[in-house]
């Protein structure tokens, strides 16, 4: 018997019969809101499911298998002790397969709605019979229908939801007007980072038997799966998801505004909460987190750019997803393959091999990054967009289908056209050499021999039909218009021999 299932027995309440039941998803560790967070615990059972399954459905990065399984049987025992029964399954195979033995059992369970669409589609047989009834989600802070008021759409626009909801929460508003004089601040938050001021340092916490555990099952059954596993940097417990929200506040708000945008090599937050994981488990919940920030003493442009990420893009791209069915229709799909840099092998390109290095190391990158680098690269080179974000939703900590498919196939490749953004977020080398000092460190010239730029202007010309139709890239077309029939054929052959070395596995070289 493992220490954790010890600890579980212990804790364990006595009559656990005559109770309601409930299923618990992986990513709704909270007690906080829903039936839990109103209901007498000796009236309460809960059941928890452990997956291996679900692990190896794909190559996961190890942090992420980590950081779910120790906060899982955390929240396990944080319940246990408080008298609410606790039933706690291994899956070898589908969540409804683990599940209908206990319906057998305890009769029908409750579940709030899952936020993930693959978990359900796995449940939906259960739901479509009565075993599992299905509640609303309350860890949301916007609903469907505030959505759906917010603009006709599609398509949809987050700038339109975004005003709507601030008007409907009141948050940042004063007297009917946001406060500011504006909704948005984002052109106030457009400044590289030189070093100064010194950059939040993330928390590092106690190591703990129960994590320990989960991270060492991980490590031994997961050791073909990618990325470093680091338990220091784990938050586990309750009380560690609020430490790094303190953390957070106090070491990241107050400067987060103007740097937002900005990239380093000497930095991977910079003033970035990475605060994302644990809201999609709901160790923190959004609407606490936004209220919190609101009332925080600090600038309110960088405040705002906070709520926006989280009342706005993450509440946008969840009803974006849902209203799309996960991109299943309308999104492009075809590519080339990902090229092996991604996954390691260096590729020449200082912003490209430091992102991933990153993210492979921690499981994390901020947002720019992701779009600017990652996602960037990859579409100036025709790559899947499936295939892109297949690789998110395995690298990073806080990936889930509803926010990296819209994230990746929405806005980080444009694959699925204007529905959710107004226009591709592709660049040439010196959005990279202003915002970062990734260049500095790099065997390649932003403004001479990089190949991001060429890269740039041959995937505007070869996506030059799709793109005539969109207002924001006239200026770019005509731009690429003016260099010429000459200029175009070398960009061409750039992007062919980019492409081409890199599926190699090959390093980029100056003049090669």
């Amino acid at each position: 018997m493992s220490l954790f299932a010890r600890e579980l027995a212990l804790r364990q309440p006595r009559g656990t019969r005559r109770r309601r039941w409930l299923f618990v998803p992986y990513d709704q560790l909270t007690d906080a809101i829903g039936p839990l967070s109103r209901e007498h615990p000796a009236e309460l059972g809960i059941v928890l499911v452990e997956s291996p399954w679900k692990a190896s459905l794909r190559p996961y990065h190890r942090q992420k298998l980590a950081l779910v399984l120790a906060n899982l049987r955390h929240f396990a025992l944080e319940q246990a002790a408080k008298g609410i029964a606790v039933r706690h399954v291994v899956a070898r195979g589908p969540y409804r397969e683990a599940l209908a033995p206990l319906v057998a059992e305890l009769g029908p369970l409750r579940t709030m709605r899952p936020a993930e669409r693959e978990l359900r589609e796995d449940l939906a047989p259960l739901v479509a019979s009565g075993a599992i009834v299905e509640l609303p989600h309350e860890g949301w802070i916007t609903t469907t229908a505030q959505f759906e008021a917010s603009q006709p759409g599609p398509p949809w626009r987050m700038d339109a939801f975004y005003r709507y909801v601030r008007r409907e929460t009141g948050l940042l508003m004063r007297d009917g007007k946001p406060l500011g004089g504006k909704f948005s601040h984002d052109a106030a938050n457009r400044r590289p980072w030189n070093g100064v001021p010194t950059a939040a340092q993330p928390p590092r916490f106690e190591s703990d038997p129960i994590k320990d555990e989960a991270v060492e099952l991980v490590r031994t059954r997961f050791a073909s799966h990618p990325g470093e596993l680091d338990a220091g940097a784990l938050p586990a417990t309750l009380a560690e998801a609020e430490a790094t929200w303190m953390w957070a506040r106090h070491a990241c708000l107050p400067l987060f505004g103007p740097y937002e945008d900005a990239m380093s090599v000497r930095s991977t937050t910079l003033f970035h909460t990475r605060i994302a994981p644990l809201l999609h488990l709901h160790r923190l919940l959004p609407r606490r987190v936004v209220d919190d920030a609101a009332s925080l003493a600090v600038p309110v442009a960088g405040v705002e750019g906070f709520v926006r990420q989280v009342l706005g893009w993450r509440e946008f791209v969840r009803h974006v997803h849902e209203a799309t069915d996960g991109f299943r229709v309308g999104a492009v799909r075809e590519g080339g393959p990902l090229p092996p840099a991604y996954w390691g092998t260096p590729s020449g390109l200082a912003c490209l091999d430091t992102v991933v290095a990153d993210v492979w190391r921690e499981g994390y990158s901020h947002h720019i990054t992701r779009l600017m680098v990652l996602a960037n690269v990859a579409t100036l080179l025709d790559v899947s967009p499936r295939e892109l974000t297949d690789w998110f939703w395995v690298a990073y900590t806080d990936a889930y289908d509803w926010v990296v498919e819209p994230n990746v196939l929405g806005m980080g490749t444009f694959a699925a056209g204007a529905l959710m953004t107004t226009k591709p977020y592709v660049s040439g080398a010196a959005y990279l050499a202003r915002m970062s000092d990734y260049c500095r460190h790099c065997a390649f010239d932003p403004g001479s021999t990089c190949p991001i730029t060429p890269l740039y202007w041959a995937w505007l010309e070869r996506h030059r039909v799709r793109l005539e139709g969109n207002p924001r890239m006239t200026l770019p077309l005509a731009a690429s218009a003016k260099r010429g029939p000459e200029r175009a054929r070398e960009d061409a052959a750039t992007f062919e021999r980019v492409r081409g070395t890199l599926a190699r596995g090959e390093p980029l070289r100056p003049g090669c």
